[in-house]
């Protein structure tokens, strides 16, 4: 039985009903979670020995605009005793972005939250220090969202130089 079918194991038997789904794809396994169990899920893998997953690798989230649910916050564990990642998987709803925080668990869940928190809008309960922490204070809306209006502008090359220079603000000045 490897580390991921006894990490798997543990949670469907502590968590029960918590556990949605297992995905596995290309020998990396996925558990997805409800949004109420990913603090338990947290603490089942980093506290129960034999699993021993003691550190958060990363956490981010996918917009899967417009289609519901909108989006996935999708968290990377690592076990260094056993030098394994598990993921876990958090089906989020657009209209009720919001999950409870896990830096109770691992303490560099903070900055991995603030910086879903900038760019994507997801809001995480209970969070110590919840703003923004790449994006300006007065900066408007969420850029990584996939409804959020892009800028754009031509880029310059030698061949059309002059057509887009004459574009450019400080031309018409």
């Amino acid at each position: 039985m490897t580390l991921s079918d006894r990490a798997v194991a543990a949670l469907k038997k502590e968590l029960g009903s918590g556990v949605l789904e297992v995905e596995s794809f290309r020998g990396e396994t996925t558990v997805v979670l409800d949004r109420e169990a990913i603090v338990r899920a947290c603490e089942i893998l980093r506290d129960t020995p034999e699993l021993g997953f003691n550190r958060l690798a990363s956490l981010t989230a996918v917009d899967y605009w417009p289609d519901e649910p909108r989006f996935s916050v999708i968290y990377q564990v690592f076990s260094i005793p056993h030098g394994q990642y598990l993921g876990l998987r958090i089906p989020l709803q657009g209209a009720d972005a919001e999950l409870p925080t896990i830096e109770s668990v691992y303490l560099n869940a903070n900055w991995f939250e603030r910086e879903v928190y900038d760019m994507f809008g997801i809001l995480f309960e209970g969070h110590s220090d919840l703003r923004r922490l790449i994006m300006p204070k007065d900066w408007e809306g969420h850029p990584l969202r996939k409804d959020y209006p892009l800028g754009y502008e031509e880029i310059q090359f030698s061949f059309n130089f002059d057509e887009i220079d004459r574009r450019k603000r400080y031309a018409k000045e």
